[in-house]
């Protein structure tokens, strides 16, 4: 297993990083059986887990916690903060009065005295980020959490969140976690490059492109993938804006059997070979899926087959818009990007 330093924390982290998200009602139901995964996971070298709050309402952290038990000073344990956990309002978001109050239902629940990086899971731009940043700092110097990053942040709110670190006297965000894939890679174009000139740590998650990339889906195979059941519309081949991933992967594979790997270690492997990016999150639900995954750790990717995964997929180029990926609020709320009725009038 290799490691690196995570963000210049002086924390040595695994190069696989162990995502708990199908860990729960989502994923893996059976809490036995997810805690043996893990403990193989651990086991196989793995010393980097993340999880979240809010995967499967907190019940993906109840079971890392129970994982966790006698082994928890060889883990590096993450998780975050963000989305609404339950009904009503301030029960979500980034606000100093969310962070501290559902640290502690993390702590809780992981059954730890200490969170090595907690994560502020998408941006918040009802929150001043001098607020958020004040709380997260604040939790450092209480020993709850020994850092904090922060995750599908644009590039523009990474910058600012570091200026208004250093101008307010404030600890900053030491790692980011993007969507990577070889199928989306726009990070490559800004949040890569400004992670590493502020020489912040990178987590990526679905390095499979959310099931693309586990050589299951293919041109005229039925999808039938965990994953594919939830989202049928994901993979439906009719579909314009997935005809080009159904190309992109017949080529993928293609590659990976000239190179003697799987598909699936081939997308790991390229994620993990990204300079700026420190572990490669994966996300195993059964066992079977982890071991396959683990087959792949040793992989590392020469230039010609870089430049042939360049061919199928340029650089800094969207095969597919990433799921799950923050959208500023100007493209969603029609409001924001019109004078109002007065003004056009008079013009």
């Amino acid at each position: 297993m290799r490691y690196r330093v995570l963000g210049g924390t002086g924390i040595e982290v695994s190069v696989h990083c162990l995502g708990a998200m199908m860990f729960g009602s989502i994923g893996n139901p059976d809490h036995d059986d997810s805690i043996r995964i893990i403990h193989a996971a651990l086991d196989a070298g793995i010393n980097f887990v993340d999880t979240a709050d809010m995967y499967s309402s907190g019940e993906s952290e109840e079971i890392v916690g129970k994982a966790l038990q006698g082994r928890r000073d060889d883990v590096v344990l993450a998780t975050k903060v963000h989305f609404p956990m339950g009904e009503g309002p301030n029960r979500g978001g980034n606000s100093r009065r969310w962070i501290v109050r559902e640290v502690e239902d993390s702590l809780r629940r992981l059954q730890t005295d200490w969170i090595d990086l907690y994560q502020i899971h998408r941006p918040d731009h009802t929150t001043d980020i001098e607020e958020t940043l004040s709380a997260l700092t604040d939790l450092v110097r209480d020993g709850k959490i020994r850092a904090f990053g922060c995750s599908t942040f644009p590039a523009e709110d990474i910058v600012e969140a570091h200026h208004v670190a250093t101008r307010r006297g404030l600890m900053r965000f030491r790692t980011e976690q993007p969507p990577y894939s070889i199928l989306a890679r726009g990070i490559e174009a800004d949040v890569l490059p400004t992670c590493q000139r502020l020489g912040m740590g990178v987590l990526t998650w679905s390095p499979l492109a959310s099931g693309f990339l586990t050589g299951k889906i293919r041109k005229g195979v039925t999808a039938d993938s965990h994953r594919s059941q939830l989202m049928a519309q994901r993979f439906d081949p009719s579909l314009p804006v997935n005809q080009g991933k159904y190309e992109a992967v017949e080529k993928l594979a293609a590659l990976a059997d000239e190179v003697g790997c799987t598909l699936p270690e081939l997308a790991i492997a390229f994620a993990a070979a990204h300079p700026g990016v420190t572990s490669v999150i994966t996300g195993p639900r059964t066992m079977e899926q982890l071991e396959g995954l683990l087959k792949g750790v040793a992989l590392e990717l020469d230039d010609a087959v870089l430049d042939r995964i360049d061919e199928i997929a340029p650089p800094g180029s969207n095969t597919y818009p990433p799921d799950g990926v923050w959208k500023p609020r100007p493209l969603v709320e029609p409001a924001l990007r019109r004078r109002p009725a007065g003004e056009r009038a008079a013009g």
